[in-house]
Formats: C-alpha cells, structure tokens, sequence
C-alpha cells in the first residue's frame, strides 16, 4: 500500500505508474453500498485499488479536513504527468461546484487536505448563497520547473483537467480558483463542458472578481450595523493583498467614505499600478514579502485577509488590533474550531469567509441559464431587503451566535449545514447516482 504523506505529488505520480494506475478514487461507503448493511455502516471511503487503502486511511484520520466526504478522484495528466484531482462533499443541493486551485503542494497530504478542506466549504457557501449547488473543488499540483510560463504546456495542463472533468460526467463543475484565470477557463472548456466562469468570449459571465469585491463590502457593512458601529464612512480598514478582488475592493470603499485603507501586497507590479490609481493620503500600498504578516497588526476598525487561507492562527489572532475581520481568501482560520474561539475569546468579530465572499460563485454558478445586465438573480445578493442578501445572512449569523453563545464560524457552519440537507427541488441526489455509475462502470481501471 502506498503511505503518501512525505511523497511529493510528482513522485506520488512516479509511484502510481509503477503500480500501473493512472486514475484512483475514494468514495464514501456509505453511498457505494446498500443502507442499512454492513459496509455502509463501516464509515470512512472505499478505495479504488487496494494499493491505495493507506491513502484513504490518510484521509479519513484528518479529521479537521476529511468530514464524511463523498468521493475524491485523481487522474494523472494525459499530456502533463500532472496530478488532477476533484474533491466532492455534500451534493444533495446539486453538483459539486467550485474552483480549480493550481498550486504548488510539497506533500500528497497537504494536496489531498487543500481539497478536502475546500470542497467543505464550497459546499456551505453555496448553500448560505441558496444556491441548489453542491460541495465541489478542483485541485492541480503544479508541476516542478517553470513550464506553466509556456503557453502551449499551460494549454495542454489545462486541457488535461478538461477532460478528467469531462470523465466524471457532471458530478463535478470546475471555475476559476488561485493560480488559474478566465483564459484558463477557456481551454477547460475546449475539453469539457462543465466549466463556468468562462469567459465572455464562449459565452460565460467572466471575471467574478468585481462581484465578489462587492459581496465583501456588503458583510462588512452588516458586521458594523450588528455591532452598532454604524456605515464604513470614517473607518480604517487594513487589506492584505489587494489583487483581483482587493483591487477591486478598494473603489467601493473609497465610495463608502472610509478615513483610510491600509493595503499590502507581494506583487510589486500590483502596487505600482494601484498606487497611481489611488494617489492620495486616504490610500497606502506597499509591497511586502509573502511572509510578512504585519498587516494583520494595523490598528484599524476592520482587517481583510484577501490572501491564501490559514492566516488566522495563534500567533497572528493575539496581534489583531482590528473590530471586525472580514475579507474574500477561503479557509482563513488554520485551525476552525480552535481560532474561531481565539477570535470570540479577544471580543473581535469574524465573518466567516464562506459567508462573505461568496459572490464569485453566485456570479458564475448558473450562467447556462445565460446573462444579461442587471440580472436579478444576482443583484439581490447586494439588496438588504432580499432575506437572502450577503448584508442580511452577515447580520443573522451573527445574531445566531450571539444568541446561542456560539462562535460566528460555528453558527455559519450550523445554518449552512442545515440548508445543505435540502435535496435539489428537481434531481435531488443525482450525483449520488452519478458516482455510483461511475465505479460500476469501472472508472478508475
């Protein structure tokens, strides 16, 4: 059996083509088997191979990441060699949909806990959204050396994940995620149709980043109003990473009358080019290394973590000088349970990220039913008289956790997990069905 955990993606490749595999699958035993018997009641994920059944154990003793997680399939790039993964948690609202994240993983283990941990709360986000979508993520590790550069191997990586897509019939819709753009997007969909935030060019919404900026805003200002503290105009807020959402982000807070942003990045060409377009003193941004974490310290009235997730830990959370952290990176909290207390422990309000930053998938979620401006399928997501707004979900769970003596993630984490339970009005557990077709027909072989 092979044990994973220290084995770079690239050599875990290695290994799986010595074994002569090029695709592997873990999936719940509790959906591959009839209720009541005795594999479903045996908990964890059935592999695909028994040379791989270390690697489920893996996954299943990670209980921060692994919880009762439908299916994850892996595939080895036709053209690439690179490993493709699709990580499935709650689908009875739908199709697991969520970003593909390309990266650069130095283990097995932390590709494997980026899904897992990703796909979970795809799944809660899109359920506080009322979308009828399920938990999905899409995950690449990025190959060693400096090809993605190359344009022709990026076309072939992501063609690659389009038609490992493509192989798992709809139980899986990828989009744009770290490390990818709308022109990558693109080329998924050359290779498969279960793609959205394509670009406008084939027919898709394109850049969910404007969208996304906005939904942010709108939980910041829900947070303030819980807190009495009033509209964002004569606020400080600090921004680590101002990219594509935080680039976007900055305009409408200027718009809203804060006193001053505090803005950092790690792209040197990102700072200049904000920084002639927000001359002044009510704006500074300044480079930093990625391992500088001293915005996080910036006395301000609101912090937006708009970077890589698990910047919320111990040591960082002791050093906040902020009333409220909200802002658009997935998995903020390294440790959920544990640092959401930290947070409630110091008085410091969090918005869970999956509550505020969930325009980006509303944007581009049902862009098959086509576009037009001013939709209001999506503009109701900003009004604060739609119960299901980002302002008026911000202000519930919030209320939630106030009144149950819970932490805000813990409160977000209940009502989502709650609406995840309702089955799809019309196709309720399909991708149930779906991933059960797919191992009988011997999908992994």
């Amino acid at each position: 059996m092979i044990d994973p955990s220290n084995l770079a993606p690239h050599a875990f490749v290695e290994e799986m083509r010595t074994l002569g595999l090029r695709r592997a699958a873990f999936v719940s035993r509790a959906l591959l088997h009839t209720a009541g018997s005795a594999e479903a009641r045996e908990a964890g994920l059935e592999s695909s191979s028994p040379k791989l059944d270390a690697l489920a154990q893996s996954v299943v003793a990670n209980t921060r990441d692994y919880q009762g997680h439908q299916a994850v399939f892996l595939e080895i790039g036709e053209q690439t060699g690179a490993l493709l993964g699709a990580f499935l948690h709650r689908t009875r609202r739908g199709q697991g949909i969520g970003g593909v994240r390309l990266w650069a993983y130095d283990s097995v283990s932390s590709f494997m806990s980026d899904g897992l941990r990703l796909s979970l709360g795809m799944g809660r986000k899109n359920a506080l959204a009322g979308l009828w979508w399920g938990g999905g993520k899409g995950v690449i590790a990025r190959p060693p050396g400096q090809e993605l550069a190359d344009p022709v191997f990026r076309t072939k990586l992501f063609h690659d994940y389009g038609r490992f897509i493509t192989s798992l019939r709809g139980a899986y819709v990828t989009a744009e995620d770290v490390g990818t753009t709308p022109d990558d997007m693109a080329k998924v969909y050359e290779a498969t149709r279960f793609v959205a935030c394509a670009p406008e060019s084939v027919g898709g919404s394109g850049n969910p980043s404007p969208a996304t900026a906005r939904g942010v805003v709108s939980a910041m200002e829900g947070a303030l109003d819980h807190l009495g503290l009033g509209p964002l105009e004569g606020k400080v807020v600090a921004m680590q990473g101002v990219g594509n959402v935080g680039g976007y982000m900055l305009p409408l807070l200027l718009e809203r009358g804060v006193a001053r942003i505090e803005a950092v990045d790690v792209s040197e060409e990102i700072v200049r080019t904000l920084s002639l377009r927000f001359p002044g003193d009510r704006v500074s941004i300044r480079v930093v290394a990625p391992s500088d974490r001293e915005i996080l310290a910036e006395p301000c009235d609101i912090v937006a973590p708009n970077a890589l997730g698990g910047i919320l830990n111990p040591d960082s959370i002791a050093r906040l000088q902020a009333k409220i952290v909200c802002g658009a990176a997935n998995n903020q909290l390294l440790d959920q349970d544990r640092d959401a207390a930290l947070l409630a422990e110091r008085g410091i309000t969090y918005v869970p990220d999956f509550l505020a930053n969930r325009m980006g998938i509303v944007n581009c979620a049902n862009e098959q039913y086509g576009s037009f401006e001013g939709d209001p399928a999506i503009v109701r997501h900003f009004d604060r008289d739609w119960q299901g707004s980002v302002y008026r979900v911000t202000r519930a769970v919030l209320a939630r956790a106030a009144s149950s003596r819970i932490t805000s993630a813990g409160a977000a984490n209940a009502l989502a997990d709650e609406l995840a339970e309702q089955p799809h009005p019309i196709f309720p557990d399909r991708t149930a069905a779906i991933i059960r077709g797919l191992m009988k027909q011997g999908w992994a072989s």
